[in-house]
């Protein structure tokens, strides 16, 4: 059985997590070859969100620096070093569907990366505000045109990678523009991807996403990596 690794970076994310993890799909992945486990890596959450992960028995550390780009930049640490073979993040805030992972993981049959793509999902009509719905979609246009390469969600939190996808990728973000990053290297180093439509639903609790600071953090991370592709350590 291929080794399968959830990764959920995590911040003051205690309902979210829990509704996270008991809608993990473990008996219909088994069904599919994999053997599953999760990674919980945490921004040094002040709520109970420790104690949710503790509760359901899954791996918890506690990530190196601050923002989630440097939370995923650990976990895909953490998860080569477990042996993965296969990983799937998506935000532990409610908006995914953990249930939808097994239809995320077919297409990795022909390519090495599948990513969610919320804009041509069912999208809850609380789930995003207007301004975010608009930002989303020019980002999206915008990095099509700039590396000219289509991608249908800039943006998106649900991502499948094989273990090749991850160690391939040069990453340098610290905060929410790592999504755009991973897009940007997938393009430069050769890394076929592919997108599957997903239901993205309101968040649990309180949004992090500021939405015109971190556009533009997205938007300038698109411009720099477009061309310096090799990112500064």
């Amino acid at each position: 059985m291929k080794r399968l690794v959830v990764l959920l970076p995590v911040l003051n994310e205690a309902k979210g997590l829990q509704w996270v993890l008991e809608r993990i799909p473990y008996a219909s992945l088994t069904d599919e070859g994999y053997e599953t486990s999760v990674l919980v890596v945490d921004g040094n959450s002040t709520d109970q969100t420790p104690e949710v992960a503790s509760s359901f028995g899954v791996r918890f550390i506690v990530q190196e620096g601050e923002g989630k780009g440097s939370a995923i930049r650990h976990g895909f640490r953490e998860v080569l070093a477990m042996g993965s073979d296969v990983v799937v993040m998506l935000d532990a805030d409610g908006t995914y569907a953990p249930e939808e992972m097994p239809r995320l993981l077919e297409p990795l049959e022909d390519h090495q990366v599948v990513i969610g793509d919320r804009l041509r999902g069912e999208m809850a009509s609380d789930s995003m505000t207007r301004l975010n719905y608009v930002g989303n979609h020019l980002l999206t246009w915008f990095a099509s045109g700039l590396y000219g390469t289509t991608t249908n969600d800039v943006c998106s939190g649900y991502w499948v990678f094989s273990r090749e996808a991850i160690d391939r990728m040069m990453l340098n973000s610290v905060s929410f523009e790592i999504e755009a990053e991973m897009f940007a290297s997938m393009v430069h180093r050769n890394i076929a991807f592919t997108y599957r439509p997903v239901s993205y639903a309101a968040r649990i609790g309180e949004a992090k996403l500021g939405s015109t600071a971190d556009g533009w953090n997205i938007l300038r991370k698109l411009v720099t990596r477009r061309f310096l592709p090799q990112p500064l350590m």
